[in-house]
């Protein structure tokens, strides 16, 4: 059988190029699709991934471009095969108390990390349910969850993410895909190492495992959906956040 074929979306970014590189171990054909815009990561993504021999590839992708998303989707059917995995892991922030939030970054925030994850699923879900199979991981965020100073627009867009996790569940269990979100707290990543220190360390004591998330523990859960044997967990979110957010 040839290897599905998984695409990544913010695919070279701290969270997204790990994942990319947990689905290659996985014996998946991944694509990493990211702004080409990004050269100097682009280059150092592609140091990285040297030794994947070729398991890991990298494709421009704007996921706010709607009628794009949906090329590229044509593009990777018919270079690698139809899609099988994807995960929505792009996302951008644009932080500001909304009394000063103007609605430029409040839509390109909604733009990218929630239109974007539309714009990736319309495209693929037909193809994954006449294959009868299919995994779909949207990357949310703690933040999603509990809200946070400043993020109205991002925590709009995180807690979207899970209304159109559950529905879409719904709308294709019985076709063999499963939709599920992750919830990742504060990692080890540039966004978060972009963080001020004095606010890094007062989010640091509030996590009870009194560190910072790692990338491949996030890419570990989203490797763990996106696996064969994991069609009977569906509409789920997996909150990966060292106990910074507890509920049920």
């Amino acid at each position: 059988m040839s290897k599905r074929v998984a695409v990544v979306t913010g695919g070279i970014g701290g969270l997204g190029s790990e994942i990319c590189k947990y689905l290659a171990r996985a014996g998946r054909q991944v694509i990493a699709a990211d702004l080409a815009a990004r050269s100097e990561r682009l280059e150092a993504f592609r140091a990285e991934t040297a030794g994947f021999d070729g398991a890991i590839v990298f494709e421009p992708l704007n996921v706010a471009d709607h009628a794009g998303c949906a090329a590229f989707v044509e593009r990777i059917a018919a270079q690698y095969g139809p899609v099988s995995i994807l995960v929505n892991a792009a996302g951008i922030t644009r932080d500001t108390s909304l009394r000063k939030m103007s609605a430029e970054q409040w839509g390109d925030v909604l733009r990218v990390n929630l239109d974007g994850v539309f714009n990736m699923c319309r495209p693929v879900v037909d193809g994954m349910t006449a294959q009868g199979f299919g995994r779909i991981v949207n990357i949310s965020s703690v933040n999603g969850q509990t809200g946070q100073f400043g993020q109205t627009n991002y925590s709009a867009a995180k807690a979207g993410m899970h209304g159109f996790t559950m529905a879409l569940a719904r709308e294709v269990a019985k076709k063999g895909v499963t939709v599920n979100s992750v919830s990742p707290g504060y990692c080890n990543t540039p966004m978060v190492q972009a963080v001020p220190e004095e606010i890094r360390n007062q989010i640091i004591a509030n996590i009870p495992v009194g560190r910072l998330g790692e990338p491949r523990e996030i890419a570990r859960t989203v490797e763990f959906l996106a696996a064969d044997d994991a069609g009977f967990i569906t509409g789920a979110n997996i909150p990966v956040n060292g106990g910074y957010f507890i509920d049920f």
